[in-house]
């Protein structure tokens, strides 16, 4: 009796250590994707991306890309040569260092006259507040399901011994 508290003890601690190092996925642009003519400043506005974090561009394959550019690039809307490009239609982007981002779509002039470019600010995870009830939601239910998964995971263990 007393391993099996032991085990969902270490369990649930477990499930509480990991949930928020699992970071958050943001959908670039929310339900709209990655797409002509949106204001991605304001998107971004009330949002604070941490490493650990993904950006996901959903947009249709072929129409555009998404390519990593610096300040430079993302002010005139050009990539250096050889900048790889990201075509899939369901791009994930790992946030892994702190500091400036900067995104544009490379196709034709969706950058310049359609506004797809996104310029963030990463913060180091060790800032990362507690989320407050009121704020706009992350993204991703992950870190939840997970605790979830872990507390039923750690019942059913303590039933079976």
């Amino acid at each position: 009796m007393a391993s099996s508290i032991i085990f969902v003890t270490l369990a649930l601690v477990a499930a509480s250590v990991l949930a928020p190092v699992m970071g958050t996925d943001f959908m670039v642009g929310d339900d709209k994707g990655w797409t002509l003519n949106f204001d991605y400043q304001a998107w971004t506005e009330g949002k604070q991306f941490y490493v650990g974090d993904n950006l996901v561009f959903k947009y249709p394959e072929g129409v555009h890309d998404v390519l990593k550019v610096n300040g430079t690039g993302f002010q005139q809307c050009t990539a250096p040569a050889g900048t790889p490009a990201l075509a899939t239609g369901n791009d994930v982007v790992p946030l892994l260092t702190p500091g400036k981002k900067w995104y544009i779509c490379g196709i034709g002039n969706h950058c310049a006259t359609g506004n797809m470019k996104l310029v963030i600010n990463v913060l180091p995870n060790t800032e990362a507040p507690a989320p407050a009830e009121a704020s706009a939601p992350r993204g991703s239910i992950a870190p939840q399901c997970y605790a979830l998964i872990m507390a039923v995971f750690g019942v059913v263990a303590m039933v079976m011994v």
